[in-house]
């Protein structure tokens, strides 16, 4: 399997394992070339002390504007990890950003949210001959991704964008977005783009529909909370669902075992965070009464993942890399099957780079357990020469 020593090449990378916050930052920005830099993501591990992490990158990355969040794990050149910190540093010659800070999103104000990405969208000049598209950082506890990014996809309705929610390990106390250099919780990025790069989307899931349809009889969609399947007690319900004592239920259950929603003749996968005492089941998207879902059933991981990143451009050209948005749900999977040596395998040989979500966001919609990405390619002029 090939690695990222030679690649990718329009973009800088840095990385760092160490556990203390100045360190790690120190390490991390030894290949970023600020200078070039038009912007940098920051994918950051929630071992690491978010307030040395932002002031040391002020000092260190002086006047080059840091966007990204607080993570779940990282996707960076070794594949799956942990506790590392992934800086990506995307030059001036490739890209232009513009920026908004959605604050306070839950309650989500709707209305200014669409007047926000409007007004930005209109100031953001057009670079002929360029390709646009926008990134999504949101808090992954604000339970507010679903109004957000289907408002923002009718506001930007030819502006691709693709999304991962802030996580924090698998500690689900406090997500945060960064915006030039500061952390807010509660709140929300959106980076407008524009690349001479080629692009394309990515995304999918591994889930097959199974067994009998299932009604959702009582939930709560503002806090994701289902306390009725079938009419029965949700956790009881699911547990006999799937076979397992409501006992025994726990994330690696949940994992593998998603509830499945179809939209638009699509599957998409609504995750279990976990059960109540009182037998509701907590959901990482929005569940609303009347639902008809299915339990899913995993296909294959290793090759659903190998050929969901296997895309080229219109010259047959893999991927200068893939920045990936992949659900934290899919890693707790691979690790209870034993395959994160064979999975970090694959993100390796498809350059991919990124982070673990509390949810991902495409075409408009919020999802879970699913991977999204977007595929870079060399720009045109350089592909036809």
């Amino acid at each position: 399997m090939r690695d990222l020593d030679h690649g990718p090449f329009f973009i800088r990378v840095g990385r760092s394992s160490a556990p203390e916050s100045k360190a790690a930052i120190r390490e991390a920005c030894v290949d970023l070339e600020p200078d070039a830099a038009c912007f940098v993501l920051a994918f950051i591990p929630h071992t690491l002390d978010l307030s040395d992490v932002m002031q040391e990158l002020s000092n260190t990355l002086a006047g080059v504007p840091v966007f990204g969040c607080t993570t779940a794990g990282q996707i960076t050149a070794n594949g799956y990890e942990a506790d590392a910190l992934l800086l990506m540093g995307f030059p001036k010659a490739n890209f232009r950003c513009a920026s908004i800070l959605f604050e306070q999103l839950n309650p989500l104000d709707t209305t200014q949210i669409a007047t926000q990405a409007q007004r930005q969208t209109e100031k953001f000049r057009h670079t002929a001959g360029w390709n646009r598209l926008a990134l999504m950082f949101s808090d992954g506890l604000s339970k507010q991704e679903d109004v957000l990014v289907s408002t923002l996809e009718t506001v930007l309705d030819d502006l691709p964008i693709f999304g991962g929610s802030a996580g924090d390990g698998l500690e689900f106390q406090e997500t945060f977005v960064l915006h030039k250099g500061q952390a807010h919780t509660n709140a929300a990025v959106l980076l407008l783009i524009e690349t001479n790069l080629q692009f394309q989307g990515v995304g999918f899931d591994h889930f097959l529909p199974v067994g009998s349809p299932l009604i959702i009889t009582d939930a709560d969609p503002d806090e994701r909370l289902v306390y009725e399947i079938n009419g029965a007690p949700a956790a009881l319900e699911y547990a006999r669902l799937v076979g397992c004592p409501v006992d025994a239920l726990s994330p690696q259950v949940f994992a593998e075992n998603p509830m499945l929603l179809r939209h638009n003749l699509n599957y998409y996968v609504r995750a279990i965070r976990d059960a109540t005492d009182g037998h509701a089941l907590s959901f990482l998207a929005a569940i609303d009464d009347g639902l008809i879902m299915t339990l899913g059933r995993g296909k294959e991981i290793l090759e659903t993942l190998d050929t969901g990143l296997d895309v080229r451009d219109r010259v047959g050209r893999a991927p200068d890399f893939i920045l990936g948005f992949d659900c934290v749900l899919r890693k707790l999977e691979i690790e209870q099957n034993q395959l994160s040596s064979k999975v970090s395998d694959i993100l390796q040989a498809r350059r991919v780079l990124g982070f673990n979500t509390y949810g991902e966001q495409q075409s408009g919609v919020h999802m879970n357990q699913t991977f999204v990405g977007v595929a870079f390619f060399e720009p045109e002029t350089r592909v036809l020469t």
